[in-house]
Parts: structure tokens; sequence; C-alpha cells
């Protein structure tokens, strides 16, 4: 039976002792025990003599090292364990070797994992968070009594997963919403980002929502570790003049349950550790997961790479700076600065203030306020929602257990993640602004629809074409109610002087071309007035829009204007048409008859009567004039309303053309950009 006495750290840290165990095949016992040296020495069991007689044996230990197992004793702030081992001689080997890890610490050289499965198996413990410090639980009675193997339950502890509030629910509904209503319209570097707050918020809500992951950042020679080290309350991150000290980012978990937390940071299994086992630190600190962060100014790419990842992916940053670096322009524009909306899950910490002499150190403290309140941030110093701004040394503990409370009614609250998530929301939404804000009100009005009408309306021709169903309308009423006399002079006139075909040609070329460059030129103004006031995007859709609509407008609006034009045949004739023919053919049988009376007379086969045959062709031939000069002026009513009624035909096909082509596709992109803008609206929290 051998009696040693070793610190709670994880056996992993000493490979030796899990070898010598692996290979005893006797079951082991161990109990820990935290309790502090003097309370130790107020005890009936003599804990120093127990060291001394452990201590005097330590020259045949070493003699007897293949023999039986290595004692060791270590003193870690005030923390003692007390293992009793029981196992057969071994002999030693010269093969076993020691593995540092890149924080400092022992592990474990070929075969550790094994060794570890073998203490677990040993113990009876089962670690659900993968962690390598063991929980420790303190015994401690009047009188010393035999140690007894402890009860752990072996169950993993149940994860709550994190719920959001109903306005960032919505919220996120509707960024995802947006997302996919733009992605025909904006580049996927526009929305990468929104998509990856939308994977990180999904990613987190399936997490435990009763921890609070805390990232300490900062530059090198900062503190971060060594203020690290002292919120554990045990050197955990290495620290020393080397740089950069801190080569991987570190997690130190207060409470169980946080393994999944720990694993979306990529954190291994061999960089998680446990704090100082108190019962007061656990109730402060209860929830929270600290990570300890390689340097952002480091010299290595991957670790400012490391910093970037682990930033994006922590519910809160608690940024270390020291009085030398504190102004540092790296950590205030690459960092603070394009973070000032996350000012509520921000610590800035001013450290190493024991450098400091006299007022400096407040001197200081407020030159670190006004930078960051250039920067954008919020310091929530009188209670109002902020950055909480401190100065401490981690060095000497001065203002640590102010950092510490602080922490913990923060972690107490449970809401840090969900700020975070909103806070990554309102960045993701500035960023957008320029794509979605408009200048002005965006859309068509009715004046600017009418006016692309008319525009169409003159390129087909439709005010020429009525004026000139209307002066048909008039010649076929002449026609019908003019003078025998009038249309036959007409006919010669028409036969006299035939048309050649060359001028019209031209002149029909000429009138396609000017009517082509109309229809363009009203498709640009109409493009122009609907993408006006919208961001370029949209605006350019828009534009894409309208020179798609506007491909063999020129065309169609040909085809209409043939088709919509006036109706083949002649006009139709109003009621009193037959009436003024009738009339007209009357004055025309006057005057014959008159005519035909005095030529009777003139050849003696009538008896002379002057009066009678002169004035039925002074009748007829004033009557005929008069009957055209009337059928005239009662032709002007119904021509006039026959144009119109044709000009009203060809507007309404050229319009109908345009809007198909050219208005629709313009009302879907703006319809489009509107409900992206109300879902963006609601994305900023405003409403629509």
């Amino acid at each position: 039976m051998v009696t040693a006495v070793t610190d709670h750290t994880d056996h992993a840290d000493h490979p030796g002792d899990d070898e010598g165990r692996e290979g005893s095949g006797h079951a082991r016992v161990e109990d820990d025990f935290v309790t502090d040296r003097k309370d130790v020495r107020k005890k009936d069991f003599d804990m120093k003599d127990f060291i001394k007689r452990d201590t005097g044996k330590k020259d045949a230990g070493k003699k007897d090292a293949g023999k039986v197992g290595v004692r060791s004793e270590s003193r870690m702030f005030g923390l003692v364990r007390v293992e009793i081992d029981d196992y057969p001689e071994k002999p030693a080997s010269g093969d076993d070797t020691d593995g540092t890890d890149g924080i400092g610490n022992k592990g474990r050289a070929d075969g550790a994992a094994g060794a570890d499965a073998a203490d677990a198996a040993d113990s009876g413990v089962s670690w659900d968070d993968g962690l390598i410090a063991r929980r420790v639980s303190a015994t401690a009675e009047g009188q010393a009594r035999p140690v007894k193997e402890a009860v752990v339950d072996s169950r993993p502890p149940v994860v709550t997963p994190l719920a959001y509030d109903g306005s960032l629910r919505s919220r996120l509904d509707a960024l995802r919403e947006l997302v996919g209503l733009s992605r025909t319209r904006l580049d996927s570097r526009t929305l990468a980002e929104a998509g990856q707050v939308l994977d990180e918020a999904t990613a987190r809500r399936r997490l435990s929502g009763q921890h609070t992951v805390v990232a300490i950042a900062g530059a090198t020679g900062s503190g971060k570790s060594q203020l690290f080290n002292a919120l554990a309350g045990v050197a955990i991150s290495e620290t020393g003049v080397r740089r950069p000290t801190t080569a991987a980012p570190i997690a130190c978990s207060w409470s169980d349950g946080a393994a999944s937390l720990i694993d979306r940071l990529g954190i291994p299994g061999r960089l998680r550790r446990r704090p100082l086992q108190s019962a007061e630190a656990e109730a402060q600190l209860r929830g929270l997961v600290l990570v300890d962060l390689p340097d952002h100014d480091s010299a290595a790419v991957q670790h400012r790479e490391q910093v970037d990842r682990i930033l994006a992916l922590v519910d809160a940053v608690i940024w270390v700076v020291d009085p030398e670096k504190y102004a540092d322009a790296v950590l205030h524009e690459r960092y603070l600065r394009p973070m000032a909306g996350h000012a509520e899950v921000t610590f800035v910490v001013l450290n190493q203030i024991d450098r400091l002499p006299g007022e400096a150190a407040d001197q200081v403290l407020d030159d670190l306020r006004r930078l960051l309140d250039e920067d954008g941030i919020a310091l929530g110093e009188y209670g109002e929602p902020g950055a909480t701004v401190l100065s401490l040394s981690a060095l000497t503990g001065d203002g640590v257990p102010e950092l510490r409370e602080v922490l913990g009614h923060f972690v107490a609250e449970r809401g840090a993640a969900v700020r975070r998530i909103s806070a990554d929301v309102d960045a993701a939404a500035a960023r957008l602004w320029p794509v979605y804000a408009n200048r002005r009100q965006a859309g068509l009005t009715e004046e600017a629809r009418d006016e692309f009408a008319d525009r169409l309306a003159d390129a087909v021709g439709a005010t020429a074409a009525g004026e000139a169903a209307e002066r048909a309308w008039r010649r076929n009423a002449n026609r019908a109610c003019g003078t025998p006399w009038l249309r036959l002079w007409r006919w010669y006139q028409d036969r006299r002087e035939p048309p050649t075909g060359r001028l019209s040609v031209r002149t029909h070329a000429d009138e396609e071309a000017t009517a082509r460059q109309r229809v363009e030129q009203a498709v640009r103004t109409v493009a122009e007035q609907a993408a006006g006031g919208l961001p370029t995007p949209w605006a350019q859709a828009v534009r894409e829009a309208a020179v798609r609509g506007s491909q063999g407008l020129c065309e169609a609006l040909d085809e209409l204007a043939v088709r919509a034009g006036a109706p083949v045949g002649r006009p139709p004739r109003p009621g009193w048409w037959p009436v003024a023919v009738l009339a007209q053919a009357a004055m025309t049988i006057l005057q014959a008859i008159g005519g035909l009376w005095l030529l009777g007379q003139v050849v003696g086969f009538m008896s002379p009567n002057l009066g009678v045959p002169v004035l039925l062709m002074v009748i007829g031939i004033v009557g005929g004039p008069g009957v055209d000069w009337a059928c005239r002026l009662a032709a002007r009513g119904p021509a006039r309303r026959y144009g119109l009624e044709a000009e009203r035909r060809l507007r309404e096909a050229a319009s109908g053309c345009g809007r198909a082509r050219v208005l629709d596709p313009l009302a879907s992109e703006l319809l489009r950009y509107r409900e992206v803008r109300e879902q963006y609206l609601r994305v900023t929290g405003v409403g629509v």
C-alpha cells in the first residue's frame, strides 16, 4: 500500500502514473480532496506528518521507481489531493517519455488515451464534455476517516437549447426571406454575411442556452493569459516573456454541458480545462465558458485567423489592453470600430495598472473611454446598455474580484447569446442598407404611365391615323352628297396626276425609322422614371427588364397599327345620308329638266316660255352646291367622332402592347423591390 499526495490536476499531466496504473491490473480507489493547508493543520488528521513521511521516502521512491508507484506532492493554489494506490511492483521501462503540449502543461506520450480510458473506467466517472481537468469533491470532517470511493452520477447533464424571443425570431425570419428574394438580384458576396449570420444563429440556437461563451482577446503582452488564469484560479494558460505565448485557444468551463459549445469553437479536448473548484466560484460564474485567444496582432498568420474565427462565434468578448497599446490603431480600426454595435456584449479591461503611478491609471482609463466613444462604442457607465470598461491588475489581483462580479451578473442573465445574435443581425442590416434603402418614393406614377402610352401612340401615328380616318369620312360624304360635276372633276384630277410610288416608299422608310427611335426613347424614359431613387442593383434590374421588353416592340406595334387602324371598307353613313343623296339627285334632275326645256324651245319643239325652265335650272344649279355645303356642315361632327374613334383604338392597342411588354415587367421588379424592402425594414426592427 503506497500513499501519494498530489494536486487535482488531470492524470493526463502525469503520464508515468497513468502507465503504471494501466499495467497494474488491480483496482484503484481514488478520492479527491480540496481544502486549504491551514484547515488541514487544524484537523486531527496530521497532514503535515503525512507529507513528511511521504517526502522522507523520496529518495527511496526514486530508487524503487520500478517497483512501486512514484509519490508526488503538489501545492498549487492551496490545493492538495490524496490518492491511495495499491498495485504490485513493475519493472521500470526506459521507453517511458513525457510530452509537453503547446501551453506548458505536461501531456502524455503514446498510449496516453488508453490510460485515461482506464482511469475513467476504474473510477466509474463519465465526463460528457471531454474536459481533461476532473471535477473534485471536498470531504472534510473533524476526524480522519478512511477514504471512500466517490459516488458520481455518470448520466450526462440535460442541456436546454437557447430560446430566441419573438422579436429576434421575426427578424431572423425576415432576414431569411430577404436573402431568398434577393438571390436573383444581388451577387453572392453581398448576401454572404447575411447568410453567415443566419447559419450561426441556427447553429447557436441548437446549443445550450444555460452557458455563455466569453473570449479573452488582446494584443501581445497585454496580459490576457494572466487574467485568464486569475479568473480560473489556477495556472491554465501559459504566461511568459516569449512572444507569442498563447499559440492555440484554451477553454475553461465552470459547469458541465458545454461540450457542444466548445466543439463549435473547434477547441480540441487537450485544450479544455476546469477552473479551481470552489463553491463560491461555481455559484458566481456557473454557466461561464471562458476562452483564452492567441494574440490578435501575432506575427503568426494562423493565430490571427483563429482569433477572427472564434470572435465570430463567441457570445461576448473581453478585450484586454495595457497602458502601452490601448490606443493601437489595429485594435480600434480592425476590431472595436467594426463591432461598435456589439457594445452590450463587449468588455474592455485596462490591465497592468500596477505599472502606473499615482493617478496615471485614471487618466489612461479616461483616455481609453474617449477613444471608445470615438469608435462609436456606447459605454454603459450609468446603467444604460453599452460596453463595460474596467481597470485591473491580473498580476496583483487588484480589480479582478470586480471583474468576476460583473461577469457573474452578466452570465446569470443568460441573455448574452441573444444580444450577440441581435447585434449580428443589426450589423448585417447596416451593411445591406445601400442595396435596399431608396432615396425617394419608388414606382411608376399614373402620369408616367400615360406619358409612355402617349409616346407609343405618337410612334405608331395614332393622331395621324385619326385625322386620316376623319378625312376619309368626309371624302366619302362629299362623294355621296356632292354635285355630279364636282365628282367628275375630281375623278379627272386623279387620273391626270397618278402617284409614282418612289416618294411614298421613301417616306414610309423614313417614318419607320423615326417611329423606332420614338419607341426606344419612350422605353428609356419610362425605365429611368421607374428606376429613379432605387438602389443601384434594383435600378439596374429595372433597366434590364425594360430593355428585354423593348425587343420586338416596334414590330408588334406595326402589326397592331395595321389591325387596329381604320376598318376595311367605307365608313359608316349617318341616317340623314340618303335624304341628302335624294336632295342632290333632285337638284340634278331639276337642272336636267330645265336644260332640256330650254333646248326644246330653241329647236322649236316646244312653245317659247323662258321663265319656268330658267327657274328650274337656277333651282338645280343653286340647290346642288347648297345641298353639298349643308352636307359638309353636317358631316363635321360624325367625321370627327369617326377619326377620334380610330385614334382611340390605335392608342389602346399601342398602350396594351407597351404595358404587356414593358410596364408589366417593370411593375414586377418594383413589386419585388417593395417586398424585399418591407422585409428589410422588418430585419432592422423598424417595421413596415
